[in-house]
C-alpha cells in the first residue's frame, strides 16, 4: 500500500476543495498532468499506469538535462510514485522517487508531493536534500488547485 517515504524528503502540500476522484482526473492523461505539473521543468512523457514512463527535463548549466523513470505505484485516487534519475553522464548510482498522495480531508483533498529517497546516497543524502529543498515551491499545487476549483 504505497511507497515508504524516508526521513530525507522534500514535501509540499495543499488542500483542494474537491474530493479525491475529481482531483485524480488530473493524473489520468499526459495533457491533464502537464497542465499543472509541467512548470519549472518540461514534462515530455507521462504514461498513467503502473510501469508507465515519466520523462522530464530542465535547463541547467546551459544544457537540457533529462530525468525520470517508471511509475512504481499506481493506486487510483490515492497515490502515484515514480523513480527519478538523471540520464547520461549525470545519472546517480540509484534513483530517487517522486510521490503524489491524495488524502480526503474535511470536504476536500489534501494533496502532497514528495521528492524522496535521498537516504539511498548515505551521508551525502542530506546535501542532496538541501539543494532540492531550496528549489521547490507551491507552483505545481497552486496550478492544480486553480484548475480544479
Amino acid at each position: 500500500m504505497g511507497i515508504t517515504i524516508g526521513h530525507l524528503n522534500v514535501r509540499r502540500s495543499i488542500l483542494i476543495k474537491a474530493q479525491p476522484p475529481r482531483v485524480w482526473q488530473e493524473f489520468q492523461a499526459f495533457e491533464r498532468i502537464s497542465a499543472w505539473f509541467g512548470r519549472g521543468h518540461e514534462l515530455h512523457q507521462f504514461e498513467p499506469k503502473l510501469g508507465g514512463v515519466v520523462e522530464m527535463s530542465i535547463e541547467q548549466a546551459g544544457e537540457k538535462r533529462h530525468y525520470g523513470g517508471p511509475i512504481i505505484v499506481w493506486e487510483p485516487e490515492r497515490e502515484v510514485s515514480f523513480e527519478s534519475n538523471w540520464e547520461g553522464p549525470h545519472a546517480w548510482p540509484v534513483p530517487t522517487f517522486f510521490t503524489f498522495r491524495l488524502t480526503p480531508l474535511y470536504d476536500g483533498t489534501h494533496v502532497e508531493i514528495f521528492h524522496h529517497g535521498f537516504e539511498r546516497f548515505g551521508a551525502d543524502g542530506a546535501d542532496y536534500l538541501e539543494g532540492y529543498e531550496e528549489g521547490w515551491d507551491l507552483k505545481h499545487l497552486k496550478a492544480l488547485r486553480e484548475i480544479i476549483e
